[in-house]
């Protein structure tokens, strides 16, 4: 299973890089809104997330787990998800909107990095 596990972590990663690079690539734009690869990256962080979760909490892997640090990041991405497909169906300019999914992106990535 720790194969499985570490596909996923890499599915993860990928997600993340859609999803941050979806809001990068558009820092210079004039029309600034949700792309396919924002909402298609943070649907892969959601589902991953929930799987790596679930093989780690049945024992399948031997991966310590932080509850607390979970469910922040877990709402984060929850509120991301859903900016993602309410911005999906909106017309550009969505510059609030695309800078919200960007900041919170980021602040989840700080969480994954410097929460211990």
């Amino acid at each position: 299973m720790t194969i499985v596990y570490d596909i996923l972590v890499l599915l993860h990663f990928i997600g993340l890089a859609s999803l941050l690079g979806g809001f990068i690539v558009q820092m210079r734009s004039a029309d600034k809104g949700v792309n396919a690869a924002m909402f298609h990256g943070a649907l892969t962080q959601l589902v991953t997330g929930l799987a790596m979760v679930g093989l780690a909490e049945s024992g399948a892997v031997d991966e310590p787990l932080d509850m607390t640090k979970i469910s922040v990041k877990l709402v984060i991405v929850l509120v991301i998800t859903a900016l993602a497909f309410v911005g999906r169906r909106r017309q550009p300019p969505q510059v609030a909107l695309w800078g919200i999914i960007g900041g919170l992106t980021l602040v989840n990535v700080a969480i994954a990095i410097f929460w211990s």
